[in-house]
């Protein structure tokens, strides 16, 4: 393998300044499953709504398939006038609190991906990193009529519980973010993440109130204070746009009431009739093949 540490630029000053704050590391990737656009989401609104510095940046071009993931350019008349370019950041945020803890965001390598998780792992144990920390979305048959339902996963079992009956064991396509999950339990890390079950619907849509869901879970697993009030109100506008626009369509409040009903069912009981592991691992591949990668790659 080639050496993980030529992969990124640190700064040194920066990363010497929160050596003893042994920072939460939450990692989102864009490129693989996003139901309800959770991963995107929650990194944008992580950007946005703290305060933020670079810390560490990858040499992206070493891990990206650019036939596969094209970046946007324009072209204006006769010329070239601008150029989209992909970056994978490794961030220091401050939660309201002022507690420090990291964001390292972007599209997911194609390639390398031993390497780069190396390279990621390197850098949380250069930084003390306490835990590493994700979310997503999957497509599955809820409501949006109902609280969103998540699924935690660790590297430490026992840290999980509470989690909606789904299914004991399961094989799918992996991703990088399930890669850097693994390695860091081989390494000793603490890692895990929570997983928004999104209704299938509304799985190529934007669904804040998913990515509000996620967030604060991950919030609670790294003592981070991320104030949600903002995410909230865009979920109470969102659900009130999607009741508006299926207010005319005859068949949509039929299936939401049986969807309601299968969601009582799990909640009361601890048990549903679930997806088996055949049609769960066939839903993630179609809905990889019908994904398109989201052009506003923070840098």
């Amino acid at each position: 393998m080639l050496d993980p540490s030529s992969l990124y630029d640190l700064q040194a000053e920066l990363a010497a300044s929160i050596a003893d704050a042994r920072p939460a590391l939450i990692h989102l990737f864009d490129g693989y499953i996003d139901a309800g656009s959770v991963t995107h989401s929650a990194a944008r609104y992580l950007l946005d709504s703290c305060e933020h510095q670079v810390l560490a940046t990858f040499d992206h071009d070493q891990l990206h398939d650019y036939r596969s993931r094209r970046p946007q350019m324009v072209f204006d008349t006769n010329h070239w006038t601008d150029y989209t370019d992909y970056s994978l950041v490794l961030h220091r945020l401050i939660d309201t609190e002022g507690k420090t803890f990291l964001l390292l965001s972007g599209p997911e390598p194609d390639t390398q991906w031993n390497r780069a998780s190396a390279a990621v792992l390197q850098l949380a144990q250069q930084l003390g990193v306490s835990q590493l920390l994700t979310c997503s979305g999957v497509p599955m048959a809820v409501p949006h009529t109902r609280p969103t339902l998540v699924t935690a996963h660790s590297t430490d079992p026992e840290r999980v519980s509470g989690n909606p009956m789904w299914i004991d064991r399961v094989q799918l396509p992996g991703a990088f973010a399930h890669v850097l999950e693994y390695r860091a339990g081989q390494a000793g890390l603490l890692a895990g993440g929570f997983v928004a079950h999104v209704p299938h619907y509304l799985a190529q849509a934007t669904f804040p109130q998913a990515t509000a869901a996620v967030l604060g879970r991950l919030g609670g697993a790294g003592g981070l204070d991320l104030k949600l009030d903002p995410l909230h109100e865009q979920a109470q506008a969102n659900l009130a746009s999607i009741e508006a626009e299926t207010a005319e369509d005859a068949e949509f409040p039929e299936m939401i009431h049986a969807l309601e009903e299968q969601y009582d069912r799990l909640a009361s009981s601890g048990g549903a009739s679930m997806p088996s592991a055949e049609e769960i691992g066939a839903a993630v591949e179609q809905f990889l093949a019908e994904q398109d990668p989201p052009n506003d790659f923070r840098r």
